[in-house]
């Protein structure tokens, strides 16, 4: 197992790098996000995931250790491959991945090329207890998905034809609710029953 290269960069291409190791160049495959922070001639060590085929041999390169568990992570749920994998590390970062695996999110999940609803949902289910909580979360205790909830609940509330106004005010009453892993199928029935008893 490769853990990670460390050499010069020779060559970035659209969705590839080249790191020059000992004289043999390494192609990694990277995300757009890791790609912008390479230059060519400048050395950097990248962490990195070997997936082996029957017929090939594919290095994935990633922006830190945290990019690369998700990774990883993410393969364990049926039907995701590495290529989809790196799809969804090119389109969310590892916490809004996270954040949205957590809090039932599937539009966020389905914004990725290659996942649908069917497939965003799960991939809820079979990674909800095992991704974690966001590390921006575990590192300062601040909880980004507290208010991510509240535009989830109030997207639902007039997807389902409630006036605007109404819906913030039926947001704003289960907002005690909340607490600090917001349930948001859970805080929508509520604002539901809110908004019938009006």
């Amino acid at each position: 197992m490769i853990a990670f290269v460390k050499g010069p960069v020779a060559q970035v291409t659209l969705s590839s790098a080249v790191l020059e190791v000992g004289g043999i160049g390494l192609e990694l495959m990277c995300t757009p996000g890791t790609l912008a922070t390479l230059r060519t001639g400048q050395v950097a060590t990248l962490p990195t995931s070997m997936v082996v085929r029957e017929d090939s041999l594919t290095l994935f390169g990633f922006l830190d250790d945290d990019e690369k568990a998700v990774f990883e992570l993410v393969q364990t749920a049926s039907g995701v491959g590495p290529k989809l994998a790196q799809a969804m590390l090119a389109v969310l970062d590892p916490d809004t991945l996270r954040t949205a695996v957590a809090s039932d999110d599937v539009k966020t999940l389905t914004k990725v090329p290659g996942i649908g609803q069917k497939v965003a949902q799960r991939i809820i289910l079979e990674l909800k207890d095992r991704l974690g909580a966001p590390v921006a979360v575990a590192r300062n205790g601040l909880a980004p998905a507290q208010e991510t909830w509240r535009d989830q609940v109030h997207q639902g509330l007039t997807g389902l034809g409630w006036p605007a106004r109404e819906a913030e005010r039926a947001v704003d009453a289960v907002a005690d609710q909340a607490g600090e892993r917001p349930d948001v199928g859970a805080l929508l029935r509520a604002a539901l029953q809110t908004l019938s008893r009006t």
